[in-house]
């Protein structure tokens, strides 16, 4: 597995504190369960609608990231445009990782 970012999502996937896809990050921002979004940087206008401007509302952090099937894949799955962390450590180093690696 890919080390940095995609690979500290990878981990947190396993341990259960990522949320995929565009609806289930929409609803965990709705009930303030995020630290962090990540989004995909081939996004859509719609997971810029629905995704960017709500997590920008509540204050919490955005990384722009790689292509969705790269961030689709470091959490085992099909092309994905958003992942949201629960995990505010986690969130802290992929945030870190993110801006070390230029995402």
């Amino acid at each position: 597995m890919a080390g940095g970012p995609l690979g500290l999502l990878g981990l947190g996937m396993r341990a259960g504190s990522v949320v995929v896809g565009t609806g289930g990050v929409r609803a965990a921002l709705q009930r303030d369960e995020l630290a962090l979004v990540m989004v995909a940087n081939d996004r859509s206008s719609r997971t810029e609608e629905k995704v960017l401007r709500l997590a920008r509302a509540r204050g919490v952090p955005l990384v722009v990231g790689p292509s969705a099937d790269d961030l689709g894949r470091s959490v085992g799955r099909g092309s994905v445009q958003a992942v949201g962390v629960r995990d505010a450590k986690l969130a802290t180093g992929i945030r870190d990782q993110a801006t070390d690696d230029g995402l």
